[in-house]
């Protein structure tokens, strides 16, 4: 488990580079993110080489957590899992996560403005929970002699390794980093961060193993076996403005049997003419607000596909791409498929955070619980449509995000894990 005292540490970059450096060096990695993440887990995809998939006691369960563990470990050298925020931060935390599979801890600690104090750090970490802290990656060190000041004060602390200031650093944006394939160099920043990277590969050997006993056959419930979407085909956006796609999300959607088909709307793709039904994630719309609204191949066809009748599920930017208008950051305002009434406002302070569940009263399944997710979004939706139904907040069951429908049309700033309940996802994509 990477983790830190708190975000803005380098888990990313650490995880990143860790991970690319042990591929230099011939192993195979899996890495797994915790909590609710659509950008960290695509730069870590980049790094390993392999799907980046969620977990989290909460959204995706101790038993299937444990099962795509089990799953990783039968192929995987090393297993990383990104923590989120600081380690002791939420509930369930990256040391909940940790404990409950037994897995060690290593702390990514920014040295930049300290030495020996990250002793004192690593301590407190280690002590706190307490947590099998298996050692230290102090990010951001000045030299080598920085880095020994830091090794020498971590008593019976090993320090793993030493990532030193970065000239070339990841770029971010108001929801994180930015995704991979806009920056044109990933490969090059990414090999870089990994000869940088300094281990102490005597302590990394000296790691003890982890095992996760698990029936990785448990994935694939009795729903999933019974295949409602077989022979359905379902179209998904997928660009740069529609990249927030949960790896797992779409493993759901052809375990219940569906085919998955994929086009640009801001390359102006149409809907394929053969989908039964239509996915539209979350993602960076208002980035590319000016491409759409002249995308008039992709607004006719999503006009024609919702007066057709055809299921559509549309979360956060998926939504906002649906409404009459969307304003950007700079305050131009662009229109957007007008199929629900209002308009969509960015705004600077972050509308929506957290954790949410979704009970749709009248499923008939078996399920302990709802289908479960998140929200996180800079923007707000000013309309007059009354919705349907609202999820609840994790945190303390209060009201959480709105969702709206209009005919075959469902919409919300909730973006949905799908696997919490694939029965209530296969309903979403199917005409009622």
């Amino acid at each position: 488990m990477v983790s830190a005292i708190a975000s803005g540490q380098g888990k990313t970059t650490t995880t990143a580079a860790l991970a690319r450096k042990l591929v230099k060096l011939g192993k195979t990695v899996r890495i797994f993110k915790t909590g609710p993440d659509f950008i960290d887990p695509m730069i870590l995809e980049r790094a390993c080489g392999s799907p980046v998939y969620s977990l989290d006691l909460w959204m995706v369960g101790h038993a299937a957590s444990q099962a795509m563990l089990a799953e990783a470990a039968q192929s995987a050298d090393v297993i990383l899992i990104e923590g989120v925020m600081g380690l002791y931060d939420g509930n369930p935390s990256s040391a909940d996560l940790a404990r409950a599979f037994g897995v060690p801890v290593l702390a990514v600690l920014d040295a930049s403005a300290m030495a020996q104090t990250v002793g004192a750090l690593a301590l407190g970490l280690r002590d706190f929970g307490p947590v099998n802290l298996a050692g230290v990656i102090a990010n951001r060190v000045a030299s080598e002699g920085h880095a020994k000041m830091v090794a020498e004060a971590m008593r019976d602390i090993p320090l793993l390794g030493s990532l030193m200031r970065q000239e070339q650093v990841l770029p971010e944006r108001h929801l994180g980093l930015v995704l991979p394939q806009e920056v044109s160099d990933i490969d090059t920043i990414l090999d870089r961060m990994a000869d940088q990277l300094s281990l102490n590969m005597d302590a990394w050997s000296a790691l003890p193993e982890t095992s996760f006993d698990s029936d990785v056959d448990s994935l694939v419930d009795a729903v999933e076996s019974a295949k409602p979407l077989q022979g359905k085909k379902i179209a998904i956006a997928r660009d740069a403005a529609f990249a927030f796609l949960y790896p797992a999300n779409l493993r759901c959607l052809q375990d219940l049997g569906a085919e998955l088909i994929y086009f640009s709307p801001i390359a102006n793709e149409a809907i394929p003419v053969q989908a039964d039904a239509l996915y539209l994630p979350g993602g960076y719309p208002e980035l590319h607000a000016e491409a759409l609204t002249r995308s008039q191949q992709w607004l006719d066809s999503v006009r024609r596909s919702h007066a057709a009748g055809l299921p559509i599920w549309a979360e956060c930017g998926g939504m906002m791409v649906l409404t009459d208008a969307l304003t950007d950051q700079n305050g131009q305002t662009w229109a957007m498929a007008g199929l629900l009434s209002g308009r969509v406002i960015m705004q600077q302070r972050l509308a929506a955070l957290g954790g949410q569940e979704w009970s749709d009263s009248t499923k008939e399944t078996t399920n302990t619980f709802a289908l479960r997710g998140h929200t996180f979004h800079y923007s707000r939706f000013d309309t007059t449509l009354m919705p349907f139904s609202h999820a609840s907040k994790q945190r303390d069951g209060a009201q959480g995000e709105a969702l709206y429908q209009v005919g075959n049309t469902r919409a919300s700033y909730f973006h949905a894990y799908f696997p919490s309940d694939p029965a209530m996802v296969a309903r979403l994509f199917l005409a009622e």
